[in-house]
């Protein structure tokens, strides 16, 4: 069975295209097209304005949301060319798409709203009792949604009301990109709860009810009248291929603009509290759900930070036999290691290799049932490095004192924006596209909740801001400037 068949390149609003190329211009495929729709739509734009590890306007140095998702393209692409080139499967049954795969990479992050993680948990918490809100199904409502490429309405807002009945229908079809593309961001195959308990912990991984449909939709155009087995999760291997790039992205570049903000170091990930390896250890098991046993302890947190560093410091033979001897070595592994945080060269030089070993760490297995479900992974070796690698990042800084302020002060934006924009006659403040949505969905209270969800989600950092400060500051924005 080939890799792909002609329903993968089902477009919601078109239709059927049983060729894989676009019936207006042959002269590149359905993957190529979709790529170019999604690099020239805002939603892709506005993620150069948006939080990644560090605020974008502290320094032009770090990374932000899109260029993060570049380089997931950049690793993904990687990949895919490896396993075309290493596995008999994919020659046999047809190469992995590599348009197919930068597109998903350059889309994992479109749903992630102003303010990185912070934002998220609270619109989280805003829509916990309308359906929730979390980046990955975010990613799939603009897509498939928000984004203006295709809508069935002829006035242009997307939605419809019907004459005599009054029903109202949503006809927005965002990008109108292929079933296999939008399965390529489909992360988890889980519908979000609408409503939750009131113990909150964080955001519930999925994809929203109102995509419900869709979702069906995308599984029957890959899979066709087969089904995955209730035990196998639907998950693309053009999907776990980005799944696995985001984490080697975010395990090591994330941490090179940590060593040159100058809040970690090798010495100090080396010399690291028992407590702060412990919580660690314990991210890492919950975040895993098992998949990586035996459990993970300290101990081997700290192996594998040793065996990172230790690179550096195997020309460092040096007798140590009194206490003379003990800080000239001592010095000169700090040095050496510090070297690695501090100097550019070094720094840049760490950081490729490191993404290098763990691309080598990519394993295949084939479904010969059903290819599209094929399996791609990384060795256990590899796994737990990159595990490490991203918790200690997310751990020692997210949760870092110098970095709560941002935390609050971007949490406290977002539920702002929220909440004002919910009151009584808040919408006005909204759009005209909004506004038209939130004035077509009349005594749905969960859907006008999820139009000023979307509103906020879609800002930059700066936006926020901005739009905040109009509602809060003495010294508030024109009124010139267009909303």
């Amino acid at each position: 069975m080939p890799l792909y068949n002609p329903n993968d390149y089902d477009r919601i609003f078109a239709g059927k295209n049983p060729s894989g190329f676009s019936k207006s211009d042959s002269y590149r495929s359905d993957f190529r097209r979709d790529y170019a729709r999604l690099i020239h739509c805002p939603a892709f734009r506005r993620l150069n304005g948006k939080t990644q590890l560090f605020p974008g306007f502290e320094s032009d140095f770090f990374r932000n949301r899109l260029t993060h998702s570049m380089e997931v393209a950049q690793i993904a692409k990687s990949i895919a060319t490896k396993l075309n080139s290493e596995q008999p499967f994919l020659k046999e049954q047809g190469e992995i798409n590599l348009d197919l795969v930068e597109v998903a990479a350059l889309a994992h992050d479109l749903g992630h709203p102003p303010f990185g993680h912070n934002g998220e948990l609270a619109l989280d918490r805003c829509m916990i009792k309308h359906g929730g809100f979390e980046g990955n199904a975010q990613t799939l409502r603009i897509l498939s949604v928000l984004e203006k490429k295709k809508t069935n309405d002829h006035v242009g807002y997307g939605v419809k009301k019907e004459a005599g009945t009054g029903k109202v229908t949503d006809c927005r079809y965002g990008l109108d990109l292929c079933a296999r593309t939008l399965a390529a961001v489909l992360k988890y195959d889980t519908v979000i709860p609408v409503t939750r308990g009131q113990t909150y912990t964080r955001p519930t991984k999925g994809y929203y009810k109102s995509e419900a449909s869709l979702v069906t939709k995308i599984k029957q155009s890959v899979l066709g009248s087969r089904h995955a087995p209730s035990t196998t999760p639907f998950k693309t291997l053009e999907c776990q291929i980005m799944d696995i790039a985001d984490d080697i992205a975010y395990s090591t570049y994330d941490l090179e603009d940590a060593f040159k903000a100058e809040f970690l170091s090798p010495m100090v990930l080396i010399a690291a509290e028992n407590s702060l390896l412990d919580k660690v250890s314990d991210e890492i098991n919950r975040s895993s759900k098992g998949e990586i046993n035996p459990a993970v302890n300290r101990d081997q947190v700290r192996a594998v930070l040793l065996r990172i560093f230790d690179v550096y410091l195997k020309d460092d033979q040096m007798k140590v036999n009194d206490s003379r001897s003990r800080v000239k070595y001592l010095v000169r592994r700090y040095r050496a290691l510090t070297r690695v945080a501090k100097v550019g060269y070094v720094r840049t030089a760490f950081t490729a290799n490191l993404v290098g070993e763990l691309i080598s760490g990519i394993r295949f297995e084939p479904n010969k049932k059903e290819p599209a479900l094929s399996r791609v992974f990384l060795n256990p070796s590899i796994r737990l490095k990159v595990a490490v690698l991203k918790q200690i990042t997310y751990v020692s800084l997210i949760m870092s004192p110098r970095l709560k302020f941002a935390e609050y002060r971007g949490q406290e934006i977002v539920k702002t924006l929220f909440e004002r924009l919910s009151e009584n006659n808040g919408h006005v403040l909204l759009p005209d596209d909004y506004r038209q949505w939130y004035d077509r969905f009349v005594n749905d209270d969960a859907k006008r909740k999820r139009v000023i969800c979307d509103f906020v989600a879609g800002m930059t950092d700066r936006y926020a801001v901005e739009f905040y400060a109009r509602l809060r500051s003495e010294s508030p924005e024109t009124i010139f400037k267009p909303v």
